[in-house]
């Protein structure tokens, strides 16, 4: 690997970017002058400027690559054409995920636990700095004492943001939502009741002309339905739909059921 390269792949690993390291591995008839060529490539960029060998393949191979790195799989792409046959791996250099709670009350303290136990960045966010503080949230990356609604607005929020709504109020509820909505962030949850989301949801549709399809990615109720009722059996069930989502598990949503059947309880033993 060359020295700009190298320099290039770790500053950008440092920096969080996702990034993908494409080696040629083999190469045969009209690609055999790529073997052994390496690229680095972004979701907007790439440091691969001699293609000329790769002919018709370089738009295809790009799309692909980019593909891999936004899926973070890294894989073995094979293209044959005639007796031409190229293989390329595409290694994905990605940061972890991060968890962004939105609220520092009791669900949020094991919510962050459990955040660093499946190896995501954890952020807490709160306009208390008796609740926001490293000492009260040691496991936590980053504590933030602010303003929810204008730090949301500002966060580099992108494809590998997972946010969890858990504040303390209503009012809290509302401008956080309306700073994310609209985000690429992967997964968006909110804590409350079925009366408390369906009040923040036409208060948004209301007043700030919101179409109501765009409430359909939020995960509210939050979490799977395992009948959680403690702030730690919260927060595994919040942990636990997260997972499910990173992954592309099958387990169904609380929220997704509600949808399906809102005559459902929020819990097993006790009408919501």
């Amino acid at each position: 690997m060359s020295d700009q390269l190298l320099t290039e792949l770790l500053a950008s690993i440092e920096a969080g970017q996702p990034v993908a390291l494409v080696t040629v591995v083999a190469a045969t008839g009209r690609f055999a002058g790529s073997l052994g060529r390496r690229a680095l490539i972004w979701l907007d960029r790439t440091t691969w400027s001699d293609t000329d060998s790769l002919g018709g393949l370089k738009d295809q191979l790009l799309q692909d690559a980019r593909r891999c790195l936004a899926s973070r799989q890294p894989q073995l792409l094979t293209y044959q054409l005639g007796d031409s046959r190229l293989e390329v791996f595409v290694e994905v250099q990605r940061r972890p995920p991060t968890l962004i709670i939105v609220g520092a009350g009791h669900v949020a303290l094991p919510l962050a636990q459990l955040g660093k136990m499946i190896d995501f960045e954890v952020v807490v966010l709160d306009d208390r700095p008796q609740f926001a503080n490293k000492t009260r949230f040691p496991m936590a990356d980053q504590v933030l004492a602010q303003p929810f609604a204008e730090t949301l607005r500002r966060w580099p929020i992108d494809g590998d943001t997972f946010l969890v709504l858990v504040t303390r109020g209503h009012s809290h509820d509302v401008e956080s939502l309306l700073a994310v909505i609209d985000s690429p962030a992967r997964y968006i949850g909110m804590i409350g009741s079925k009366r408390r989301i369906k009040g923040v949801f036409e208060l948004l549709e209301k007043e700030q002309g919101l179409d109501p399809a765009k409430f359909d990615r939020v995960y509210a109720p939050i979490g799977l339905d395992i009948g959680a009722e403690s702030p730690a059996e919260i927060a595994v069930g919040i942990i636990a739909e997260i997972i499910n989502v990173y992954r592309g598990g099958r387990a169904v949503s609380l929220s997704d059921a509600l949808r399906a059947d809102r005559r459902l309880p929020l819990h097993p033993a006790r009408q919501s």
